[in-house]
């Protein structure tokens, strides 16, 4: 069974529902969630889904090998990033080749990039007029949401939507797509 790890920022609507989408099934496993928000509501829902969580700071993130520590004793084959604010470390990239990835709530290339998340993404569709938005999974690499595309599913934005209605049709795909893109992965030969 492979092992997935999940970071996470806040709420963590997407780690729960690769938790539950994966708990009893064959082809992989929540293992562990890390977060470096020490009050984020993940880790309330992680507590009562019964899966280990461990909340972090950017020292140990980003300028000691504390968090690539407890990755490499944990051995995930896929390192999924959900809803997670800050931008990976290449030394923590170099170690897992081809094993992170992220969904964003924008069709990249469009609405990517440094401070392009949640809302912020959604208000710069509407502001834009744009008549589709979606979702896209992608590998990360050393730059935000530049990495190779896996998967994207688009929604119609109609003249009436607003931010907050467009954030519902996107969470509506993540729920739908997210986990069966992970799954499809895992089953994948690149793993």
């Amino acid at each position: 069974m492979k092992r997935i790890v999940i970071f996470a920022s806040g709420s963590g609507t997407n780690a729960e529902n690769l938790i539950n989408f994966f708990h009893n099934r064959k082809t992989g496993s929540v293992i562990q969630v890390l977060t470096n928000n020490p009050h984020a509501k993940v880790l309330d829902r992680c507590k009562s889904l019964k899966v280990s969580a461990l909340s972090f700071n950017r020292v140990a993130f980003t300028q000691t090998h504390d968090v690539l520590n407890i990755l490499k004793a944990s051995q995930p084959d896929l390192i999924v990033l959900a809803g997670f604010l800050w931008k990976f470390p290449e030394f923590i990239l170099h170690e897992f080749p081809n094993k992170v990835i992220n969904i964003h709530p924008a069709l990249l290339p469009k609405f990517g990039g440094k401070g392009m998340y949640g809302g912020f993404v959604h208000e710069a569709v509407i502001a834009k007029k744009e008549t589709e938005t979606g979702i896209t999974i992608h590998y990360v690499n050393e730059h935000y949401d530049e990495g190779a595309i896996i998967f994207q599913e688009k929604c119609e934005v109609s003249l009436t939507d607003t931010a907050e209605t467009v954030a519902a049709k996107i969470h509506d795909l993540e729920m739908q797509h997210f986990p069966k893109v992970v799954e499809k992965l895992l089953l994948s030969e690149k793993l």
